[in-house]
């Protein structure tokens, strides 16, 4: 698996959708441009929705991984504002 320069990370499994994505944006938002974000998120709605919702946004989203518990692990790029 290639290794990111993580940046921050932000946990986000102990909430549900739609302030998945919030809290997903305000963690980007908190970066500077080509800053990388380790998100945690559960399976399910989180996995589906955020990293759609992300790079639609304009994000780079450059991997998700199984971590094996019910929850993944999302890699994201933050893209100008």
């Amino acid at each position: 698996m290639a290794e990111f320069n993580i940046t921050d990370t932000v946990d986000i499994t102990d909430v549900n959708c739609p302030i998945t994505f919030v809290k997903a944006k305000i963690a980007l938002e908190e970066l500077d441009d080509g800053d990388i974000l380790s998100i945690r998120l559960n399976d399910g709605e989180p996995v589906q929705n955020v990293p759609k919702s992300l790079s639609e946004e304009g994000h780079k989203v450059l991997s998700l991984s199984d971590n094996g518990d019910g929850t993944f692990e999302l890699i994201v790029q933050k893209v100008g504002d």
